[in-house]
């Protein structure tokens, strides 16, 4: 007979012989979370109805006119372009959802909005077998579907534009529009729904395009209720809202052309504060958006935005650049610097923390490992890794193991960390004392 051998979860064998688990060796399980994604709210003339939706920037480009009714081009998405050339994803919902589907004899749009009435059914009889039909629709000039060879409308297949009514009549016609189609009243109630089903979601900024100062501050409220309460860490852009808070960047410039809300900037700010790396500031980035920006604004009126909070852009040669990477909070207190809870490179390093420990503790500790001290130990581990991670990427600097402390908590299922990070920002100022002999 063999000697004893295999596994041991307590040193109670009986035979002699080689026990022996095999483990991996602890590392750290909470990757650094990507960033780049942002969610808005939009006033859509097409697109899905009541429902968050995902755009990746390769579905923007390819299938705009499908997701938004209009081609990548057409100046109705200039402000998508703004924020869809910055992120990897945007979940974005229609508040316009509200409205009327177009239709007609054959068809209903899919999406409530005007843009439905652009829709045109053109049907004619099929050269090889005159009793069929083939039918095509049409948006504006663009020719969408095409199906060949139908005999009655229930062999039609609903496409990304119309769902066919199967009891319609198919009957030869050079174009027959769809009509009816509206959009939905933009009210607070819209901004309600939105917020409603975008709250499990999550993301790095949310970007409001409103001049309202009632939506702005729903908006306000509704982003310091989920820092603080719900523990979702993200920033909202809005245009001329000094919101006093961190989590609020308060956009000053406005745009000048004809037929944009002068928010629009709203939308290029929003993509790129949710692209920015945690080891990056906007400070002095260049504008590479399409919209033309104010920046008529004097050199004391700069040091103002500054010193209120203000996210302004202002023209340097002939460029439009970003004058400092800052948000709304201007309340010095003990506990809070403006020096660092003002600075968006710094909310961003905190709320990177905040969000891959959060993941780690839920995904790996959380009702899976005991509360002793090894449990405690390991999640120490993985704590002091991941600060490791954000050392080696510049954003944090003179870590020590040792500004981690990890202990039971109050309640024998509670854990208590005390962590200290000193996070690095980017340099903005230049004091130089040149000596001349």
């Amino acid at each position: 007979m063999a000697l004893g051998g295999g596994i041991f979860t307590t040193q109670n064998k009986v035979l002699p012989g080689s026990y022996i688990n095999f483990v991996s060796a602890s590392r750290a399980s909470a990757n650094l979370s990507d960033r780049g994604i942002a969610t808005m709210p939009l006033e859509l003339d097409w697109g899905t109805d009541n429902a968050v939706f995902e755009v990746t920037p390769a579905d923007f480009q390819k299938n705009s006119l499908a997701i938004f009714g209009y081609p990548f081009t057409h100046d109705k998405l200039k402000g998508l372009r703004e924020v869809m050339d910055k992120v990897r994803t945007l979940y974005a919902y229609k508040l316009t959802s509200a409205g009327a589907k177009a239709a007609n004899t054959y068809a209903t749009a899919k999406c409530c909005g005007v843009r439905g009435n652009d829709l045109k059914v053109v049907i004619g009889a099929n050269v090889d077998a005159p009793e069929k039909f083939d039918v095509s629709l049409y948006l504006g000039t663009t020719l969408v579907d095409a199906q060949t060879g139908v005999a009655k409308a229930a062999d039609l297949v609903n496409n990304d534009y119309v769902i066919w009514k199967n009891s319609a009549s198919l009957a030869e016609t050079a174009g027959t529009a769809l009509t009816g189609g509206t959009n939905g009243t933009v009210d607070g109630t819209a901004h309600q729904k939105y917020l409603d089903k975008i709250e499990p979601y999550t993301y790095n900024t949310m970007g409001v395009v409103t001049t309202d100062e009632t939506t702005k501050s729903l908006y306000a409220a509704f982003v310091k209720r989920m820092r603080e309460d719900v523990g979702a860490k993200f920033q909202c852009v809005l245009y001329n809202k000094a919101a006093d808070y961190e989590g609020v960047i308060n956009v000053k410039n406005r745009v000048l052309d004809e037929g944009a809300s002068e928010a629009s900037l709203v939308y290029w700010v929003t993509g790129a504060e949710a692209a920015c790396a945690i080891n990056k500031s906007l400070l002095n980035v260049k504008y590479d958006g399409a919209y033309t920006v104010g920046t008529d604004y004097k050199q004391s009126e700069l040091e103002g935005f500054i010193r209120s909070g203000v996210f302004a852009m202002h023209n340097v040669s002939g460029e439009t650049r970003v004058l400092s990477d800052i948000n709304s909070f201007v309340s010095d207190t003990k506990g809070k610097s403006k020096e660092i809870f003002g600075d968006n490179q710094c909310i961003r390093v905190m709320d990177q923390i905040a969000n891959d420990i959060a993941v780690l503790f839920n995904t790996r500790y959380l009702g899976k490992v005991p509360n002793d001290a090894s449990g405690r130990v390991s999640l120490w581990n993985d704590i002091v890794k991941h600060h490791q991670q954000l050392e080696d990427l510049r954003a944090i600097e003179n870590f020590s193991a040792d500004d981690v402390q990890v202990e039971q908590g109050d309640a024998k299922n509670s854990v208590a960390v005390q962590d200290a990070v000193t996070i690095v920002c980017a340099m903005a100022k230049l004091y130089m004392t040149v000596t001349v002999s």
